[in-house]
């Protein structure tokens, strides 16, 4: 027996009635979506009431389809519905527990500041890159070729010396200035070449107010045809004279085994002159070492401590201050 056209249009709208009242009152997105499931699902309540249309009279079908499309509807709407209540109220309680007094003071973080010597090496950097110099860098544990021999400093000489230089047990040694990286670019490129090289030396040195053990060097060196020592001290007046102003300075005749003539630039510094640079013509010996032509081409190099730089700049009466790593010190700068 067919099951009658009223007894299904009851039960489409109980389905109605029943759905709207369980979505109206589920609490959880997840049980939301299990409503939706048991009343619209594939076998949902809804169409196991649809799956007796097959037994309905020809004439009542449109009827009792359109009704249950009704239904489908209305359901779907209250699930809806529903569903943007419940996002917007976790939406609100996650605000809630998030909230930020924003009246309350914050955490302060004091600001860090730039190391006297990593700021006058930034300064002496940009000197140099805006006179056209390439900056290089080369390894601070080098080997006796490229620190001593390269530079024309002969096997007795006193720099080889233990009690001046660390050497390390395989027969390398912590470099002792940075004309190494003069050397291992020079192998690698022809002039002409004009660079800027900085890092951290060593040395085994006597610690007071202006000697450090471990210190920061920088070398400027050119090279090309017809360079003279002219240029070097051109070079060296107007470096000064970006880095401190128009400060006296003097030159003084000295000796460097990688540089012939050579000399050592003094600065005055409260009242008294403070040698900053050793200086000189590149020697030819080590021209040839690295492959140029020393009758082709000529040049100079010089190199300088950046922390007897740094206590010209800010008027620091003891190198040792540079490294005690004092917050009341550093937070001047």
């Amino acid at each position: 027996m067919s099951q009658p056209p009223l007894s299904l249009e009851t039960d489409l709208q109980a389905l109605q009635d029943a759905g709207k009242e369980a979505i109206a009152q589920v609490e959880n997105l997840d049980n939301l979506e299990k409503i939706r499931l048991d009343y619209l699902g594939k076998k949902g309540k809804v169409s196991k009431v649809l799956g007796g249309m097959g037994k309905l009279p020809p004439a009542d079908r449109p009827r009792i389809g359109a009704l249950a499309n009704q239904v489908k509807d209305a359901l779907q709407i209250a699930l809806e519905a529903r569903k943007a209540a419940l996002q917007d109220a976790e939406i609100q309680a996650m605000l809630e527990a998030e909230t930020l007094d924003v009246t309350m003071p914050g955490v302060f973080k004091s600001q860090g500041r730039v190391h006297p010597i990593n700021s006058i090496i930034d300064q002496i950097t940009e000197i140099f890159v805006g006179l056209g110099y390439t900056v290089a860098s080369g390894p601070e544990i080098e080997s006796d070729y490229y620190n001593f021999e390269a530079l024309n400093f002969l096997p007795d000489h006193p720099a080889r010396d233990m009690q001046d230089t660390l050497y390390l047990p395989n027969g390398d040694l912590m470099r002792t200035h940075t004309s190494n990286i003069q050397i291992r670019y020079m192998k690698e490129h022809e002039p002409p070449c004009r660079v800027l090289a900085t890092g951290r030396c060593y040395r085994r040195d006597t610690v007071d107010a202006t000697h450090a053990a471990v210190f920061h060097q920088i070398e400027f060196f050119a090279i090309d045809k017809g360079i003279t020592f002219t240029d070097l001290r051109g070079t060296i007046r107007a470096f000064i004279d970006a880095l401190f102003g128009d400060i006296p300075i003097r030159f003084r005749p000295s000796f460097f085994p990688f540089t012939e003539p050579s000399a050592e630039v003094d600065v005055e510094w409260n009242g008294r002159w403070l040698e900053v640079l050793g200086c000189g013509m590149i020697d030819p010996n080590v021209l040839e070492a690295v492959g140029y032509d020393p009758e082709v081409y000529t040049g100079f190099a010089a190199g300088l401590g950046v922390e007897r730089l740094a206590m010209v700049q800010h008027e620091i009466d003891d190198i040792r201050r540079l490294y005690s790593s004092d917050l009341r010190f550093l937070k001047q700068f």
